[in-house]
């Protein structure tokens, strides 16, 4: 195997995490996107897409989504289990991964690649220029900001946000919370179970990767 990362985006960060959890090592190649080195012909053939991450696997499969390298990963190293041990518990962490992904994850990329000017002409990642939409910018910000509302209901009475024990969905939110520093958006003592489980899982050794 081997995984292709960037130190400062969020998704590599999160298959990051996941694999620090799954107790692996596996040879990684740190790819700028500061530079645009994910836009170079010779990564192009690894990932078309351009983006990151990206997993090599051992069968030569290249994997470019955080849902494809986690199941593939999940299957071949089942221990710890960071998918669900139950069908439903299973199904619950899928279920709260995609509410991440989508309430915050899209949210925050939309107040960041909307208004940041290095971003010009780049609102969207991977091969192609789009515009920048100041209107999705300022939306992205409420939704980001309602997540986290969100968020702190979920985590009311919880320690885990799915089951008993650390799961892709914690990896998932917490990446994706964490990164909301990015758009001027903190997590503090105003919303103390949320702030207790972020604390809980900025500390893990995972996340100083």
């Amino acid at each position: 195997m081997h995984f292709y990362d960037c130190s400062t985006a969020p998704s590599p960060r999160r298959a990051r995490v996941f694999i620090a959890e799954k107790g692996l090592e596996i040879p990684t190649t740190d790819i700028s996107i500061a530079k645009g080195e994910q836009m170079t012909d010779e990564f192009r053939k690894i990932n078309p897409h351009c983006t990151l991450p990206a997993l090599v696997t051992d069968d030569g499969v290249t994997l470019t989504q955080n849902i494809g390298i986690a199941t593939y990963l999940e299957r071949k190293f089942p221990d710890p289990a960071l998918m669900g041990r139950t069908p439903a518990e299973t199904g619950e962490i899928m279920d709260w991964a995609a509410i991440a992904e989508q309430q915050g994850g899209m949210a925050t990329a939309e107040a960041l690649r909307n208004s940041n000017p290095h971003m010009k002409g780049r609102a969207l990642p991977g091969p192609d220029n789009y515009e920048q939409i100041p209107e999705l910018a300022e939306r992205g910000l409420a939704r980001a900001a309602r997540f986290q509302e969100l968020m702190e209901r979920r985590m009311q009475g919880r320690e885990w946000v799915v089951g008993d024990q650390i799961s892709y969905a914690d990896i998932t939110a917490f990446v994706l919370l964490d990164f909301q520093r990015i758009i001027k958006l903190k997590i503090d003592e105003s919303k103390p179970a949320l702030f207790a489980w972020y604390s809980k899982m900025r500390d893990r050794p995972s996340a100083q990767l």
